[in-house]
């Protein structure tokens, strides 16, 4: 199966450091963290930036978050980072043949069972915060 690509883990990377240390957390040393090029991570801030959840100033070290970290839930990342056309996660393959009973009846069928799949899946990432989250990075940190 296709994953749904990084970028969404790497926001949530990205913003669980800048919620931690906004100063430290400058695109040069989250891209050593996540172990990713620079950047891609400035790509992944930008689109952060424009969904208006973090502030950076050219020449200034570090970025801001812009939004409380417990009104900022999983599902905001998620729609902020990976574009998904239409609002449907799944896509559906066109053109098939209508004189084939699975060609003429498949999208209908397995449209609803798939719109229900990313209700379920956009349920439970509307349920986290970055908070719960960032509680959870620290609280582990201290167990280490």
């Amino acid at each position: 199966m296709k994953q749904i690509s990084s970028r969404f883990s790497m926001a949530v990377h990205i913003l669980s450091m800048i919620t931690l240390d906004p100063l430290y957390s400058t695109g040069d040393r989250i891209a050593r963290s996540i172990n990713s090029n620079p950047v891609v991570i400035r790509r992944i801030m930008a689109q952060l930036k424009k969904a208006g959840y973090i502030e950076t100033k050219p020449g200034v070290a570090g970025a801001s978050l812009l939004v409380s970290p417990e009104r900022l839930t999983l599902l905001d990342i998620f729609h902020a980072v990976e574009s998904v056309e239409g609002n449907q996660l799944f896509n559906f393959h066109k053109n098939t043949d209508p004189n084939c009973s699975v060609g003429m009846n498949i999208e209908s069928i397995l449209l609803p069972k798939l719109s229900n799949a990313q209700k379920v899946m956009e349920h439970e990432l509307a349920s986290v915060t970055l908070a719960q989250i960032v509680e959870q990075i620290r609280t582990e940190e201290n167990v280490k």
